[in-house]
């Protein structure tokens, strides 16, 4: 087998190290696990098709992934959570848990601190435990993630054990070709065995974003379905020239699917609620493409009175579909007082129609429904199998802590384990 997998520089290999270390320092004292593990043997690899969607799990598209659904599980009724964005559904695979309670309900929120709207690309963004923290910490096991996008990776800092810097970095979509990520995959795999790891593959989301024949001949898209699917087979041979496939578990899904607009289809909300006289001046948006989250940031005595006219206001503007409390979908605070979701075919532009270019979004309705199999070589792993019970991007961090025996979070977890897939 002929690979270009390069050495993973040592300071970036050491980099999850040091922060378990520390985290170790705190005395948190080991957790017993909940039940005996599944398949205490097994070697878990998360591997998630940023942005892909169920329809282009077909043999003319991706037939390396096609084969591998077909000789595992398929689960047919798989969707994201919203706000159905790459930060969300990956904070929720690691973390089993729901936005309001790991701090992650969108890709870009409103900072009342900072007075703006950010990503959510810190470390201290996320609140919450995830599996590739709890995993070393807890159980002894090594984990590595392998994050091709800048600001996933900024998110999930040093909690894996092994954590790659992705380069290179594309100018303007700030994330490594999949080809480089995979060559980093297959080369913390081969230095380090990790017992788990969580891989995101970038390309077919990014230039998703760009395709301006998405709504019709999807030519771009098409030919970075084609690419991915190439790389996964790359690692899959891998973990069989190298012995590993009889061990191996992999879960691959997206974290959210893709919707297109055309150009005249933009929905912007500031300058509409700004004509009110309520609301002139006293409310910020966080556009996130397919979701705009709205806060009052006016006198607080009147955020009630404020809120409801800004339902009002927002509902009869064209392309939104509904508007929802951060509580109705499990966000938190930090969603602000209402978030709106767009039809399909929409896009949001705020604060002017210039902020949102690109004619592919997600975010919405239209595109929460994602591919969700697991497979690999493991004995233990039915074949050939599809499973309609709704599962979600929120239950792989309950399915691969009941692999492994780890204990839930305080509070539980709000996913469940998918353990279909399973023998016993």
């Amino acid at each position: 087998m002929t690979r270009s997998a390069g050495a993973i520089d040592r300071r970036t290999m050491l980099a999850g190290t040091a922060v378990l270390a520390g985290m170790a320092l705190t005395g948190t004292a080991p957790a017993r696990a909940a039940a005996p593990a599944l398949l205490p043997d097994a070697d878990v690899h998360v591997l998630v098709v940023d942005g892909m969607r169920p329809d282009e799990l077909v043999p003319d598209l991706t037939p390396h992934l096609v084969a591998l659904a077909d000789a595992g599980t398929r689960y047919s009724a798989a969707r994201a959570i919203p706000v159905a964005e790459t930060l969300p559904n990956h904070a929720a695979m690691m973390t089993g848990v729901l936005p309001h309670r790991n701090g992650v309900p969108a890709n870009s929120v409103f900072d009342p601190m900072l007075g703006r709207t950010r990503d959510l690309d810190r470390p201290a963004d996320l609140r919450a435990a995830t599996v590739l923290d709890r995993l070393p910490r807890e159980l002894g096991l090594t984990t590595a993630s392998v994050l091709s996008k800048r600001y996933l990776h900024g998110l999930f800092g040093g909690r894996a054990s092994v954590a790659w810097d992705p380069v290179p970095l594309l100018p303007v979509t700030e994330h490594a070709p999949d080809r480089f990520t995979i060559d980093a995959l297959i080369s913390v795999v081969d230095e380090r065995s990790p017992r788990l790891t969580f891989t995101n593959l970038g390309d077919v989301d990014r230039v998703g974003h760009l395709d301006v024949l998405g709504g019709s001949l999807r030519l771009a898209r098409t030919a970075a379905l084609r690419s991915t699917d190439e790389q996964v087979a790359r690692f899959v041979e891998f973990l069989r020239a190298t012995g590993r496939w009889e061990r191996s578990v992999l879960m691959v899904l997206a974290d959210h699917g893709m919707d297109w607009s055309a150009p005249d289809q933009l929905i912007g909300l500031i300058d509409v609620l700004g004509a009110d006289p309520l609301l002139a001046g006293s409310v910020r948006t966080a556009q996130n493409g397919g979701a705009n989250l709205l806060y009052w940031v006016g006198d607080p005595a009147a955020r009630l009175e404020a809120v409801a006219r800004m339902r009002e206001v927002a509902a009869v503007v064209p392309g939104v579909a509904g508007l929802y409390a951060g509580a109705d979908l499990g966000l938190g605070a930090a969603a602000g007082d209402l978030v709106a979701l767009c039809d399909a075919g929409w896009r949001f532009s705020d604060p002017s129609p210039l902020s949102n270019p690109i004619p592919g979004n997600h975010g919405h309705a239209a595109t929460v429904d994602i591919p969700f199999f697991v497979a690999g070589g493991h004995a233990s792993l039915h074949r050939g199998s599809t499973v309609s019970d709704p599962v979600r991007t929120l239950d792989v961090a309950p399915t691969v802590a009941a692999l492994f025996g780890l204990a839930e979070p305080p509070g539980g977890w709000d996913g469940r384990a998918a353990t279909h897939a399973f023998a016993g």
